[in-house]
C-alpha cells in the first residue's frame, strides 16, 4: 500500500517587508499504531538538492512503512519555498532545521516505544549534514544523526561549487584565475553567479566555515549512522571521513558505518537510483531503535560493503 504524504507550507520568521516566509514541506506519516522515531530530512546544496529529490522521496516512504514520521523541507529560497536562493544564508538554513525538528516534535509528542517520546533523527545528505550539526546545538533536547555521504567540512563543498564556474577556463589555464577572481568577489561582499545559482556572501562564508563536529553527547546512546557511496572494487573510507568519524566517537556518539556500492545519485547526469543505500538505511535506523545501542566503529575494521 502506498505511503500517504501531506503537502503544506510552514510558517517561518515574518520577513521585514511583511512578506510572507514559508517552507514548503511534504510530510510522511508513520505506518502501524506506534511511531518509533522521528526523521528530518535535511537536503544537499543548490543543484545536488534537485538530482537527489528521487532518492529522498523513497527513502522517506520506505521510513514510513517501517513506522518513522518524517518530514522532508524545502530550506530558505529552495524548492517552492520562499525566496529567492541568492537570498539564503547559513543561518537562516539552520534555523529552518530547527523549524522542522520542533514542528515534528509538536505534531508527535506522545509516547513511543516503552514509554518514551519518540526519538528524534536529523538526516542529511552532503551540505545537509552540516545543516544538521549546527542545527543540533540549538534544539533543546539530544537528537540521533543519519548521514549520507557526509563531508569532514564545507570548506570542500564550496570549492567544488565555486569550480563549475571555473570548468569552462580549464582548457585555457584559466581556471586559478577565475577561482581566485570569485572568492575575491565574495570577500568584497558581492554575489557571484554560477550554473543558474547566485551565491551570498553570507551564504559561502557559513558553508565554508561549517565542520562536522557536533556538541558532545550529554546523554548516553546517541547514535549516528554514517553511510557512504562508492563504485570503486577497492572502496574504503578516505583519511578525513575516519578522522571525523574518531572525532564523533571520542565526543561520545555511538557510530555505525555503512559503505555501499552505487553511484553518486546527487551529481549524475540522469536521476539514479539506489535501492541497496535505501535498504541499509532503512535497516540501520530500525536496528538501532530496536536494540537501543550500536557497535561502535572501529577505524581498524573492515566497513560493510552492501552490493547494489
Amino acid at each position: 500500500m502506498p505511503v500517504p504524504a501531506e503537502a503544506f507550507f510552514l510558517a517561518a520568521v515574518p520577513t521585514t517587508t511583511g512578506a510572507p516566509d514559508q517552507r514548503f514541506c511534504i510530510f510522511y506519516p508513520a505506518q502501524g499504531t506506534t511511531v518509533l522515531g522521528l526523521v528530518l530530512y535535511i537536503h544537499p546544496f543548490a543543484e545536488e538538492m534537485n538530482k537527489a529529490r528521487r532518492m529522498a522521496a523513497l527513502q522517506a516512504r520506505a521510513l514510513a512503512q517501517a513506522g518513522y514520521a518524517v518530514l522532508q523541507l524545502d530550506l530558505q529560497g529552495c524548492g517552492d519555498s520562499s525566496g529567492d536562493f541568492g537570498d539564503a544564508t547559513w543561518q537562516n538554513w539552520v534555523r529552518d532545521v530547527v523549524l522542522g525538528s520542533q514542528w515534528l516534535r509538536t505534531r508527535h509528542n506522545g509516547p513511543g516505544p516503552q514509554g518514551r517520546c519518540a526519538p528524534l533523527w536529523l538526516w542529511g545528505l552532503r551540505a545537509g549534514c552540516l545543516l544538521a550539526v549546527e542545527a543540533a546545538h540549538q534544539l533543546d533536547a539530544p537528537c540521533h544523526f543519519l548521514f549520507w555521504q557526509p563531508p569532514a567540512t564545507g570548506r570542500a563543498l564550496l570549492q567544488q561549487f565555486l569550480r563549475l564556474k571555473a570548468a569552462a577556463d580549464l582548457q585555457n589555464n584559466q581556471a586559478k584565475s577565475v577561482m581566485a577572481g570569485l572568492r575575491q568577489q565574495l570577500s568584497d561582499g558581492l554575489p557571484v553567479e554560477i550554473a543558474g545559482y547566485k551565491l551570498a556572501p553570507e551564504l559561502a562564508t557559513g558553508l565554508e566555515q561549517s565542520v562536522l563536529l557536533p556538541a558532545p553527547a550529554q546523554a548516553p546512546g546517541r547514535r549516528l549512522e554514517w553511510l557512504e557511496l562508492s563504485t570503486r572494487p577497492d572502496a574504503a573510507f578516505s583519511p578525513a571521513s575516519r578522522q571525523a568519524i574518531a572525532q564523533l566517537q571520542q565526543r561520545g556518539f555511538e557510530v555505525n558505518t555503512h559503505l555501499i556500492d552505487g553511484p553518486a545519485f546527487w551529481q549524475t547526469s540522469e536521476i539514479e537510483e539506489v535501492p541497496a543505500l535505501i535498504a541499509a538505511t532503512t535497516t540501520a535506523v530500525s536496528s538501532s531503535s530496536a536494540r537501543g545501542a550500536s557497535a561502535p566503529f572501529q577505524l581498524d575494521a573492515t566497513a560493510e560493503v552492501l552490493a547494489a
